[in-house]
């Protein structure tokens, strides 16, 4: 197939840029500005065309998501969430149940918040934890294997990153994988629509996970003492629900229902009911995270040190992570530029040509695509692993004459399952810097992780593409 001048010399820019991604030799925005820059000087396509995506609506989905986040962090919610979990009379001081608690916080938090946030969170609490047991092995002599340690602080790296999956907002790869998906493939997947499929599958990993860990770090007690009392104490710190504290739960409570709402009036009405046109157009999901946002800025919040009544969020407080955004912006833009210019086609005809002779559609294609998604997220970022493999697998679907959908799904999700290595996600990173996980155990357990993602991934998008 021959290359059009514009694919000629995009290749080499983009090469630049997946190196420069993998070695993390610049920051990683500051690579996909790299790749868009070069892009416009050297001729690919005009500026206006290549900066487009860094204006698309999934862009103010992410500002709106970080707001919010912002908000729930700052009144504590979080935590308030965390330990009303982990005093559920139900969890006592058992190991098993502490981890899976745990897990439980992790998924739910990681679900609407940052996965990093969420594990730097989640981190302090466990290290309380620990502390609370250290104290109450001491004072009744039972102490904890030191693998628990190791299984409690894994938990919180495996979960906060499973979490991620639950919702398109739950991590930036899901979010670009879905631009890729409504771009190139011409399917709008909503918010609804992503959940019947992620929280099932968030379900599975996260179980499996706990039972991985509770298997190959057992705590060689029954109870942990000193854990009720620890969490008790804690939740007796937070004190009754503040106005700011209720405010951020109103305005996040009223942005998931919007996100929710499209899907439920779709399979009540129907795609062509005239309110389910209106919400569509009117409210989509970047739209309705910004109305959450901005609600925290006209909501009350807490007194503040001179006695007034502050908002719920102010300004300078309203921290936005710009990394994400200028890498979506950047990845996008490189990924369109591969499809316009028929870069993306040419790659995919060109890997039909290294496969062996056989069915190359449907299951064979959707576990390919989970599997180089997993082990290039192993030694990039998640959203770079996103921006790399999700438009190679959509072009490869095509030139296998496949439905490109599930086999792009796969590859999205399978981005957020690197969990062998501290530099795989920011989660193992943060977990590894406590000096409580031996290398050895992340490598371990991370591998068995990694494959039984790889395969609940698989099974869950060929069991969804059946209905």
């Amino acid at each position: 197939m021959p290359l059009s001048p514009e694919a000629l010399t995009l290749a080499p820019i983009l090469v630049i840029v997946v190196v420069l991604w993998i070695t993390e030799a610049l920051p990683l925005a500051v690579t996909a500005l790299l790749g868009a820059v070069a892009c416009v000087v050297a001729g690919v396509a005009p500026a206006k065309e290549v900066f487009r995506p860094f204006a698309d609506p999934l862009i103010f989905l992410f500002i709106g998501s970080f707001l919010i986040a912002e908000g729930v962090r700052l009144h504590r919610l979080d935590r308030r969430l965390a330990y009303g979990v982990l005093s559920v009379p139900w969890i006592g001081e058992r190991p098993a149940r502490i981890l899976g608690a745990v897990a439980v916080v992790s998924v739910l938090i990681s679900a609407f918040i940052s996965n990093t946030v969420t594990a730097a969170m989640m981190m302090a609490i466990v290290t309380g934890i620990l502390g609370a047991v250290e104290a109450g092995a001491r004072e009744h002599g039972k102490p904890p294997a030191p693998t628990f340690a190791t299984s409690l602080f894994l938990c919180v790296a495996l979960a906060a990153s499973i979490g991620g999956l639950a919702t398109p907002i739950g991590t930036p790869t899901n979010l670009i994988g879905l631009a890729f998906i409504r771009d190139q493939v011409g399917v709008q997947v909503s918010f609804l629509g992503w959940c019947a499929i992620g929280i099932p599958l968030v379900a599975i990993l996260a179980t499996l996970a706990v039972a991985v860990l509770t298997r190959m770090f057992p705590a060689g007690v029954e109870q942990l003492e000193g854990v009720g009392s620890y969490v008790a104490a804690e939740r007796r710190r937070l004190g009754p629900w503040t106005v700011g504290q209720k405010s951020v739960a109103a305005a996040f409570a009223l942005t998931v229902a919007l996100w929710m709402l499209p899907g439920v009036l779709l399979l009540l009405l129907g795609a062509s009911h005239p309110l389910c046109v209106w919400m569509g157009k009117r409210l989509p999901e970047g739209v309705v995270a910004l109305i959450g946002a901005i609600l925290l800025f006209l909501l009350p919040g807490d007194l503040d040190e001179g006695g007034r009544r502050r908002r719920a969020l102010v300004w300078r407080e309203a921290r936005i992570d710009w990394d994400i955004v200028l890498l979506y912006g950047g990845g996008m833009a490189l990924g369109e530029l591969c499809f316009s210019t028929g870069l993306a086609g040419a790659i995919g005809q060109s890997i039909t040509g290294w496969i062996p002779a056989g069915d190359w559609s449907g299951p064979v294609l959707v576990a390919v695509a989970a599997v180089v998604a997993v082990v290039t997220s192993e030694f990039t970022s998640n959203t770079a692993s996103a921006n790399m493999v999700v438009p190679v697998v959509i072009a490869l679907a095509r030139a296998t004459g496949s439905d490109p959908l599930w086999a792009a799904l796969a590859a999205t999700f399978a981005s957020s399952l690197g969990f062998m290595m501290p530099v795989s996600t920011p989660c193992n990173a943060i977990v590894y810097g406590s000096g409580r996980v031996p290398l050895r155990a992340m490598m371990a357990s991370g591998a068995i992780i990694d494959v039984v993602g790889v395969i609940t991934v698989t099974a869950a998008m060929l069991l969804a593409s059946r209905f």
